[in-house]
């Protein structure tokens, strides 16, 4: 058997599942990550981190290994490299055994390894769970389709923030009521926008609890645009049914059923397993 044949063997185990032996990868790595999630939890719990801490941290590079031999393995399967690297996933994959080397250095970043839990995601795949894939790339549809509208608003919002946080700080002044800074005046403005009121600061002459409370029905008003925005750009998605098939060339996933080349980059797309 050819390397070009085994690489073609194990590129369907690792990066599909359609074929007995995908799911069953996908499987084992949906464990693998679940195992490895709860293991740092435990260890957050100092009695238990005290008992049993010598086992936990050997668990942690056990499966750290693992995930270091998995990430090696889709770096050598994929066709560009770089490209998977730099992809979502390849990001995600790489920051999954990142914190337990970085702990070597700087101890207590291994609790940071709770970003595998992000990992299963991928493996929805193979449980069919079609719906919940096509309902996710909708969601990503619509917000990517509305990012203009959304930077546009923040930028807007911030732009508020400013203004307010400076004007509470010109009418608090000299009241010994918090806003003894432009910075510490627009936290109060965001706190309060977002309708969060932690209660840390609040005005103190008739004048700045006036423009709280406008600023309190105002906040109302900001949390509902771009609730809409994404709303509208949610109705407009395409509902398209989707297939698990990873292109080859460009590593984009999420292709129509009917498929039979990569809509991103234009490469024909690997035969469905059986």
């Amino acid at each position: 058997m050819s390397l070009d044949s085994i690489r073609e063997r194990w590129w369907k185990i690792v990066f599909e599942s359609d074929t007995p032996a995908g799911k069953a990868f996908d499987v084992l790595l949906l464990v693998a990550i679940v195992l490895s999630v709860l293991t740092v939890f435990l260890e957050s719990i100092v009695r238990l981190e005290i008992k049993y801490g010598a086992y936990f941290h050997t668990l942690e590079w056990i499966f750290t290994a693992l995930f270091t031999i998995e990430y090696l393995l889709r770096l050598w399967l994929a066709r560009k490299p770089l490209r998977y690297a730099t992809s979502f996933f390849g990001i995600v994959d790489l920051l999954a055994v990142l914190p337990t080397y970085i702990s070597l250095i700087l101890p207590g970043t291994h609790y940071l390894l709770t970003i595998r839990v992000l990992r299963v995601i991928r493996v929805f795949r193979v449980f069919k769970l079609v719906d919940h894939l096509k309902e996710s790339r909708i969601i990503l549809e619509a917000l990517r389709a509305s990012r203009m509208k959304i930077t546009v608003f923040l930028t807007a919002v911030l732009l508020l923030v400013v203004f307010i946080g400076s004007l509470l700080y010109v009418v608090e002044a000299g009241s010994n009521s918090g806003f003894d800074s432009i910075p510490r005046s627009m936290y109060w403005a965001i706190v309060t926008l977002t309708t969060v009121g932690y209660g840390d600061i609040s005005p103190a002459t008739p004048l700045g609890q006036f423009l709280a409370a406008v600023v309190m029905v105002l906040g109302y008003a900001i949390i509902a645009v771009p609730t809409g925005i994404v709303s509208v750009a949610m109705s407009q998605a395409t509902h398209q049914a989707t297939t698990t098939r990873v292109c080859t060339h460009c590593m984009a996933e999420d292709h129509r059923d009917s498929a039979e080349f990569c809509y991103h980059c234009g490469t024909r797309l690997p035969d469905r397993g059986n």
